[in-house]
């Protein structure tokens, strides 16, 4: 009985096999055809660091010297994304905690995605959350790059291409202020702790930037819960909440950049033990 079950299956996967065999007629070759777009995508990759490197040639500066420090000490290239975001977040946060992040999402990719399309061929109709979701954060990463490089001139200050870099900015000091105090000056809350745990004194305007920063992930792990029920189900409990919490967190890495730039806010949630 074993044995015919055994022969059954076998029989069945590879009938299931000829089945998902596409005729001839609406296949490619892999030569010449995915051979000469490799080859224009090279090309064209070339051209555009030889441009690139002609436009923005790396610079050969003196010999180092421990008695001078360059202003802007500037990381290589592919760490100026790191450096950028120290300007918005605290090390800790920038330099450890989204970095690994970034591995971690990375290696649990091929773990989460359960969608079989896309396999040997290109298309985005059937793998757009996918493919958004990572051209967004790759965007992203470029961008803190680009300004790393051409933006940034000395102290680390905001210089326009055109702009003398010779000179330092006349640029007036911005006070920072933590949300939670934003919050209480302006609707006169007392800043006296309403809980105190240990050393962890509660207050009402923590207390609310508590409620929002959780807000924020429970809105966005409960809006694709309720109004699309198909993405949920396909990839289940567990892989669902794994994705949203990289995507959201994702997300509020230009967000918390905007808050920053915009109302000046230095840390949105404050503990005795991070802040962010």
């Amino acid at each position: 009985m074993q044995g015919n079950e055994t022969k059954d299956a076998l029989a069945s996967l590879i009938k299931k096999s000829a089945d998902e065999t596409r005729a001839p007629e609406e296949s490619a070759l892999v030569w010449p055809h995915l051979v000469y777009i490799e080859l224009i995508c090279i090309l064209f990759a070339t051209v555009v660091l030889l441009f690139l490197s002609v436009i923005s040639p790396a610079p050969l500066e003196e010999l180092a010297s421990a008695d001078t420090t360059p202003n802007p000490t500037k990381a290589p290239w592919y760490f100026l994304g790191l450096q950028e975001l120290l300007v918005f977040f605290d090390p800790w946060l920038a330099g450890v905690v989204l970095p690994g992040m970034i591995i971690v999402g990375l290696i649990i990719i091929p773990y989460v995605d359960p969608n079989p399309k896309g396999k040997g061929y290109y298309t985005f109709s059937e793998r757009k959350f996918s493919i958004l979701g990572f051209s967004f954060g790759l965007a992203l990463w470029y961008l803190l790059i680009v300004i790393g490089v051409w933006f940034r001139g000395l102290d680390w200050s905001w210089y326009w291409p055109w702009s003398d870099w010779t000179i330092h900015m006349s640029v007036t000091a911005v006070k920072l202020i933590d949300l939670e105090l934003m919050i209480q000056d302006f609707f006169g809350m007392s800043p006296d702790p309403i809980v105190t745990l240990g050393r962890y004194a509660m207050t009402l305007g923590n207390l609310i930037t508590w409620i929002l920063f959780l807000g924020y992930f429970g809105v966005g792990f409960t809006i694709p819960f309720l109004f699309l029920r198909n993405f949920y189900n396909k990839l289940g409990f567990v892989r669902y909440n794994l994705v949203m919490f990289f995507f959201l967190a994702m997300c509020g890495v230009p967000l918390k950049m905007f808050l920053r730039l915009a109302a000046n806010i230095k840390y949105v949630l404050v503990t005795p033990w991070f802040k962010i």
